[in-house]
């Protein structure tokens, strides 16, 4: 009953945010995890090692991608029977999806054990840089099954109006992480594994607190003896296919940027791109965030067909969007050396090359918002082949061509500026294709 209160009243900024602003700040204090490990490993550590932290990403975002897919395209499914009225239905769906990211995070860990090796010996790495690799990503995998789990009980959490506890566990295991990566790496000379491990503790905080939670009966959303209804699995990861393909591919990308960087600079070219990816990603939570928040409520619209509450949802999003843009650009700008510094010192090489780099990637955040909240938006209506085309075109069409051609006109300014290009060509394509289904879902 206290859901459906929530979801029956006003449209408004204040009632918008008080779904978004828990999101936003969790989502900050999740992006602190890998920063942090950043700004302790270089810091504790050394340039090389916060190299290898980035050169393993894109096997972390592998796991990222399988655990987004199942959160979002799951809360999507769930809230929107939920709106439906279809309640015991969607809390068997709930507790059948929690079961499948744990068989699936099982796999994946111990398809990660049998990769790791393969993976980076290929990449023509010093050995100092290749042994800080394995050695950070095979803590790494240990954590796999409570990652999974972290990342599907903060999107039910909010969904369940729990939004504060879910800043509560983001917020006590961004504490944890930063004190166990002290503890770890400077007080029990662990060095790199130090940094995985506290991670993947701190992670740890929000999956048994969901595991207690949830099996509340109380809670709006609770385990129950679950429906094995693989439709639902299907519709699940259909709907979520378009975070997947955008955490998947920023693998990829991640990738491209590292041997591109390589070819042109070296070493510490990719200390320097890991450096701008943090600002990148801090910057990028408040849209993720914000889009986190606002997502349960415009599933819900939808199941209940209240077009009128969704074009307003929709309308005051796409503003408060427009100023966290100004505000984030602005103080990236500003705020760029003092940024740098705290990764690298003024004498280190990767300084100057990082300082220059972000004041030209931070164009890219005039567009990343919206086109978070497109993506997010249209898996919440359970569009998530058109969510899908946005992520994949966003992230790995438009990323591809622009750091094929740009560099090899611009030199290293060209890789810095694929960001910026790239996510102007994609709020060109969200911009056509929201206008296009505005009709038919009446925003």
């Amino acid at each position: 009953m206290e859901n459906q209160n929530a979801y029956s009243k006003p449209v408004t900024l204040k009632n918008i945010l008080k779904f978004a602003v828990p999101t936003i700040a969790m989502s900050v204090f999740m992006s602190f995890y890998t920063m942090v490990d950043g700004l302790f490993v270089s810091n504790l550590i050394g340039t090389d090692a916060l190299s290898a932290i980035n050169l393993t990403a894109p096997v972390i975002q592998l796991v990222t991608a399988i655990s987004t897919m199942l959160a979002t395209g799951g809360s999507a499914v769930i809230m929107k029977k939920m709106g439906e009225h279809r309640t015991q239905e969607a809390k068997e769906d709930f507790t059948f999806l929690i079961l499948v990211n744990v068989v699936v995070g099982i796999v994946m860990c111990a398809a990660g054990y049998l990769a790791m090796e393969h993976i980076f010996s290929g990449m023509n790495l010093s050995a100092d840089v290749e042994g800080y690799c394995m050695e950070y990503l095979s803590r790494y995998l240990v954590f796999t099954v409570p990652i999974l789990l972290m990342n599907n009980f903060t999107l039910y959490m909010i969904a369940s109006e729990k939004a504060t506890l879910s800043l509560i566990c983001s917020v006590s295991g961004g504490i944890l992480n930063m004190v166990l990566d002290y503890v770890f790496i400077a007080g029990f000379s662990m060095g790199i594994s130090g940094a995985a491990v506290a991670t993947g503790l701190g992670y740890s905080v929000t999956a048994v607190v969901g595991l207690i939670v949830f099996s509340r009966k109380k809670s709006l959303l609770h385990f129950t003896k679950p429906c094995l209804r693989f439709g639902v699995l299907v519709k699940a990861a259909a709907n979520g296919c378009s975070e997947m393909a955008t955490a998947l591919v920023t693998g990829i990308i991640t990738m491209m940027f590292n041997w591109t960087m390589l070819h042109y600079v070296g070493e510490n070219g990719v200390a320097a791109v890991t450096i701008i990816m943090y600002v990148l990603m801090f910057a990028s939570s408040l849209y993720t965030g914000y889009s986190y928040g606002a997502a349960p409520m415009l599933s819900y619209y939808y199941g209940e067909q209240n077009h009128e509450k969704l074009k307003k949802l929709v309308t005051i999003s796409l503003r408060v969007i427009a100023f966290i843009s100004v505000i984030t650009v602005a103080l990236s700008y500003v705020l760029t050396k003092p940024l740098v510094s705290v990764f690298a010192r003024p004498d280190n090489p990767v300084y100057d090359l990082a300082v220059a780099g972000n004041r030209i990637c931070t164009a890219a955040l005039f567009f990343i918002g919206f086109n978070i909240f497109a993506s997010g938006m249209f898996t919440a209506l359970s569009n998530g082949v058109i969510s899908a085309v946005l992520a994949f075109s966003r992230s790995f069409v438009f990323m591809l061509i622009t750091m094929i051609v740009l560099p090899l006109i611009l030199g290293v300014n060209g890789i810095w500026l694929a960001t910026p290009v790239a996510e102007l060509m994609a709020l060109i394509l969200s911009a056509v294709l929201f206008l296009r289904y505005r009709t038919k879902y009446g925003y």
